[in-house]
């Protein structure tokens, strides 16, 4: 039986912690995309060495990147989303959606140090070969945070990711049509101690 590229299917893996919010609106939608990139700030900085950060696990937390899969619909507020993580890292250029172009790339000059980040959206691919033959592999283990729309067209190749965002319209009859509902699971130390900053 065929898989469904549009399917989204979560993680086998063992969520850490798991958080919903609910957003009235669009502004709220980027406020939460200001604290989601303060909240990738602060764990940056408490796993820098010689910091005096109280370590989040026994063995320390140690940021070595960050893999988050926006999961939704078209007009979810992926992209939204991914604009205002930008704009709180303090991009204040254009941020153009990866639509054509697969990827975005981005280069922040932050009080941690530089930081990379790669914004991903895969929505063109109709195969999850498409994944592996588009050499993409080296941009998630570089130390990057690489934010990932539509992470189900690549199939199982993307591995377990820190954070799953899944976005969807709120609905009822009351709802305002910008207001969306977010269900955010962790499934690393790293995505676990963003969330909990959230």
């Amino acid at each position: 039986m065929p898989v469904n590229p549009d399917h989204a299917t979560l993680p086998s893996a063992p969520v850490l912690f798991e958080r919903a919010f609910a957003f009235a609106d669009e502004a709220a939608t980027q406020a939460f995309g200001a604290r989601f990139a303060q909240a990738i700030e602060s764990v940056r900085a408490a796993s820098q060495p010689g910091r005096q950060a109280k370590p989040r696990t026994a063995s320390g937390l140690v940021f070595h990147g960050l893999q988050v899969q926006l999961i939704g619909d078209l007009g979810a507020g992926k992209t939204t989303l991914v604009r205002a993580t930008l704009r709180g890292l303090g991009h204040s250029g254009r941020v153009r959606s990866p639509t054509y172009t697969l990827v975005e790339p981005y280069v922040l000059e932050r009080p941690a140090g530089e930081l990379t980040l790669y914004h991903f959206d895969l929505y063109r691919f109709t195969d999850p070969a498409e994944w592996a033959d588009a050499g993409f592999r080296e941009y998630f283990d570089s130390g990057a945070v690489c934010l990932v729309e539509w992470p189900q067209r690549a199939g199982p190749l993307l591995g377990v990711p820190d954070l799953v965002f899944s976005l969807r319209l709120a609905g009822g009859p009351d709802a305002n049509a910008d207001a969306r509902v977010l269900v955010a699971r962790a499934y690393s130390e790293s995505g676990k101690a963003c969330l909990e900053r959230c």
